[in-house]
């Protein structure tokens, strides 16, 4: 198989990123249509948060996540019943060789967010990364 020249990192390239976020736009835009026929998910409103592709762009696992986070496990059991039909909208709206097989996984970077706030409110964390010269990482009650 021949090498890509341009692309020599580990992470995705840039194809890869770019249909990425065609699909993500184009998934988003089905799912806020309400195209799907089935009523368990249209109840939702869903959020597209990124889409990853494979190397070979075959695959693409979507993250998402329900708008305030509530039924999260409902509609993404309803993404997966419906991933055939969402397969065949998001392919007739693009230009793609081959129509991608959609994986849903449930979008975790908000709550990621909120552990990380809260890690840096933390005095003693704040305190290393403010680099108190006067503190030497112990506490000095005696």
């Amino acid at each position: 198989m021949a090498q890509n020249r341009f692309h020599s990192g580990t992470g995705p390239s840039q194809r890869q990123l770019r249909v990425g976020e065609l699909i993500r736009r184009t998934l988003s835009d089905v799912l806020l249509r309400g195209d799907v026929h089935d009523p368990d998910l249209n109840r939702h409103s869903i959020t597209v948060g990124e889409v990853r592709t494979s190397p070979d762009l075959k695959v693409a696992t979507a993250y998402v996540l329900p708008l305030g986070g509530h039924g999260a496990d409902e509609a993404l059991a309803a993404l997966r019943r419906n991933q055939a039909e969402l397969r065949h909208l998001v392919a007739k709206a693009m230009t793609l060789k081959y129509a991608p097989q959609l994986r849903f996984v449930l979008d975790e970077t908000f709550d990621r967010m909120d552990d990380t706030r809260r890690m840096l409110g933390d005095a003693r964390v704040r305190r290393d990364v403010e680099g108190d010269p006067d503190s030497d990482g112990q506490d000095d009650e005696d």
